[in-house]
């Protein structure tokens, strides 16, 4: 029997032969480019041999499905168990349209809710207030009080359904509210299953929609952890997002390991707040895209859960293995979807989500077709639905754990992502962590560079976007779109009015002046934001008292 470095001493030497000869053909008939590299800038060989991923390399790189360092997926038989949840993100105008459309969606086969909120209430404003014009109702839902969660969830058991919440400042008061509305249900916290995004440090650096500085913001979300891990035990306490790192510009390599990078910081966090890793650990989830560049993609999933798992158990000491999952929801990625020739979407959606299942996702949104245009149409919405339906139930990809494990090249480039993801998140801890970092410009300025060069690959042609720059055809400006009423802000505020004619004011004054006690202390916010919320105090009025106490974020204007 051959030695194993007798065997890759034959296929070296095999190789170096095919690229001799493969050289001379490429002399008549040249390569499409001079250099291929992905996203990442990662250069994509060739061709990818054994010698790229040795069998040595597999207990310590790839292990088995369920078990460290879960690379090929964090459950032994993954889809041939149960398939991922399947969520449509969804939310807009009125509680009430937004209470139809999730309705129609669970009718159409979905299996969990994916709350979109509308700008005022991601930012803690109520609908009536001056920042609010404009805004109310188009992005997401609007959601003022209980009053309005009541109605988003009305005839929808929550026993029943896992329910994602994006929503990340004001995260505590939505999670709040929707406890209460379990309650009037006959519902226990203990039965509640879903997740909130709660992920603030990503708000820093991509998306903006923080309020409070990062201290007392990562107090409130220490807190959720302390309040969940006793009374909500199967809620998922953030939801730690890439996704919107890489809807800003980032690489596959940065979305990693900027990600991961703010989960060290939240973990350290809740660990100074002399919480258990072992408590809390288990419940935080993860949130990444699922971008154009397939195998890429297919080896960053995988890539993430091997990294985390290592973080975990080397630097926190974890010893429960569910500590060391990550257990993330893909979203296929809104940047990459185009006005023009939209029914392309609807294929670069179906590619997009066949990546995230061999990735191994645990939850799925895809995109609807129209997205770039207007808000999703039901009929946007269905095709998008089905296309994770096709995959689940006639692809046959769900049938097998990690189908694509062994592929040379998938192995290679899962090797390649974590090793540059390390580099950063190394670089990050030399600057302090992930708050530091971001306070100094670091990733800002690391995401708006490969922003930069995306952008100019785009304008130069050198990448091709299909009806974009490239096979663009003539077209008709659309029509039928769907789009949110200015009406709906009117309609809040007369809510809001009766709303405070309504409600006990001596009951409201009492919940409040507790909070502000709480937050001038080093209490635990989660119980007086629940008795503010039973009281009907709104969100703008929670988030009052917390930006009265707190103060708010003021962004840098320098860039490390």
């Amino acid at each position: 029997m051959m030695a194993p470095s007798e065997k890759y001493q034959d296929i070296r030497q095999a190789l170096e032969r095919w690229s001799e000869a493969v050289e001379q053909k490429l002399k008549k008939y040249p390569e499409r480019k001079a250099e291929f590299v992905n996203t990442s800038g990662i250069p994509i060989k060739r061709l990818y041999t054994p010698l790229d991923f040795r069998d040595e390399e597999y207990l310590d790189g790839l292990g088995f499905p369920g078990e460290f360092p879960f690379t090929r997926g964090v459950q032994p038989t993954m889809y041939r168990g149960r398939y991922w949840t399947m969520r449509q993100y969804a939310g807009f105008a009125t509680a009430e349209e937004s209470n139809r459309r999730y309705r129609f969606l669970l009718e159409q086969g979905q299996t969990g809710l994916s709350v979109a909120f509308d700008l005022p209430t991601q930012i803690g404003y109520d609908s009536d207030h001056e920042m609010a014009i404009g805004e109310v109702g188009k992005v997401g839902v609007a959601i003022d009080s209980l009053r309005d969660m009541e109605t988003l969830f009305d005839g929808i058991p929550l026993d029943k359904v896992s329910t994602s919440m994006t929503i990340n400042a004001p995260a505590a008061i939505l999670l709040a509210m929707y406890i209460v509305v379990a309650e009037q249900q006959g519902v226990s916290p203990e039965q509640l299953r879903g997740t909130i995004q709660n992920d603030i440090l990503k708000e820093y650096s991509s998306r903006g929609t923080y309020i409070f500085p990062p201290k007392p913001s990562m107090r409130i979300i220490t807190d959720i952890f302390s309040y969940c891990a006793e009374n909500v035990p199967l809620w998922n306490t953030i939801s730690i997002s890439g996704y919107h790192i890489r809807e800003a510009g980032s690489t596959a390599v940065q979305e990693v390991a900027f990600t991961l990078a703010n989960g060290i910081a939240y973990v350290e966090a809740a660990i100074n707040a002399g919480l258990d890793v072992d408590r809390f650990a288990p419940r935080l989830s993860f949130f990444f895209n699922a971008h154009l560049d397939f195998f890429e993609e297919v080896a960053k999933y995988r890539a993430a859960r091997r990294l985390w798992a290592t973080i975990m158990k080397e630097r926190f000491g974890a010893k429960n293995p569910r500590s060391m999952m990550i257990r993330f929801h893909t979203q296929t990625a809104g940047c990459t979807l185009t006005a023009q020739q939209p029914m392309n979407n609807v294929v670069r959606v179906a590619f997009q989500a066949l990546s995230a299942v061999l990735g191994g996702t645990q939850s799925l949104h895809t995109n609807s077709m129209d997205e770039a245009l207007c808000l999703p149409s039901e009929e946007a919405v269905q095709v998008a639905l089905r296309t994770q339906q096709l995959i689940a139930y006639e692809t046959g990809v769900a049938d097998t754990v990690d189908p694509l494990a062994g592929s040379y090249y998938v192995e290679a480039l899962t090797k390649e992502i974590y090793e540059r993801a390390q580099d950063y998140i190394n670089k990050i801890d030399e600057m302090g962590g992930a708050v530091p970092a971001i306070e100094r410009g670091f990733i800002q300025k690391e995401i708006q560079d490969s922003a930069y060069r995306y952008q100019k690959e785009i304008e130069s042609g050198e990448r091709v976007v299909v009806g974009v720059n490239r096979f663009q055809v003539p077209e008709e400006k659309p029509t039928d779109l769907l789009r949110v009423d200015p009406a709906v802000r009117e309609a809040q505020i007369r809510k809001l009015e009766s709303l405070k004619k309504e409600r006990d004011p001596q009951r409201l004054q009492d919940a409040l002046a507790k909070l502000r006690q709480t937050a001038e202390g080093d209490g635990n916010l989660m119980p007086p934001i629940l008795d503010a919320v039973r009281a009907y105090a709104t969100l703008g009025e929670i988030c009052g008292v917390l930006r009265e106490v707190f103060g708010e974020y003021q962004p840098s204007t320098t860039l490390a």
